[in-house]
């Protein structure tokens, strides 16, 4: 399995490092073929890893992750092509968020997403939302955070769901702790939950924290 990773941040370089140390063949992509963060991250990484446009990386791969900011993803994804994603799966990490005058705001928010602007311009893509309601550190490593902490899916098709299910069970995620909501209709909600996990941030002073669901019986 191949996979690419968009975008040279914390988040997409954390990601990208643990597909390489569990075996796979990964590029990450950037805006430019020679983008001295991606370039000294697949140097650094080893024989597998690869540094290239968006393009390059999405033409490489089987499974495409967006790891640049929601406010710039689709900018980033148009980049990568429609023919590189068609019926790829994409994981969509991002979060539509920023800080305006001091505050934090989401745009989209409510009547919206990230993830369902993705899946309306790449109709053709399998876009699963997920991912986006940890720290990159907890994504791939989850037991910095004690406990039988969720992580959420959502998306429109079943298979590729399970197919990030299964990714996320290599991270150390078991698959009774990933929770399925539904369509991609469903990012709405897991997207609204930063601005409770950036006031958990600040309380806290750190990042290893998570949601946990209890349920009734």
């Amino acid at each position: 399995m191949r996979y690419a990773v968009l975008g040279t941040g914390e988040v997409g370089r954390t990601l990208a490092g643990r597909l390489v140390e569990l075996g796979y063949e990964v590029t990450l992509g950037s805006r430019t073929k020679d983008n001295p963060i991606a370039v000294e991250w697949a140097t650094a990484a080893g024989g597998r890893a690869h540094a290239g446009s968006f393009a390059d990386a999405a033409a490489a791969a089987d499974v495409a992750i967006n790891a640049v900011g929601g406010r710039v993803a689709l900018d980033a994804l148009r980049a990568a092509g429609a023919e590189h994603l068609h019926g790829k799966v994409l994981l969509d990490v991002c979060n539509p968020l920023a800080f305006e005058d001091g505050r934090l705001r989401l745009d989209p928010v409510e009547s919206d997403s990230v993830a369902e602007q993705i899946q309306r311009a790449f109709p053709h893509a399998r876009v699963v939302k997920t991912l986006n309601t940890v720290n990159c550190q907890v994504m791939v490593a989850p037991a910095r955070v004690p406990g039988d902490h969720n992580l959420f899916v959502c998306g429109d098709d079943d298979a590729a769901k399970q197919q990030a299910t299964e990714l996320l069970g290599e991270f150390g995620w078991p698959p009774d702790r990933v929770l399925d909501l539904g369509g991609i209709r469903s990012a709405r909600a897991v997207e609204m939950l930063l601005p409770l996990w950036f006031n958990l941030f600040q309380k806290f002073g750190h990042a290893d924290f998570n949601f946990e669901v209890h349920r009734g019986h």
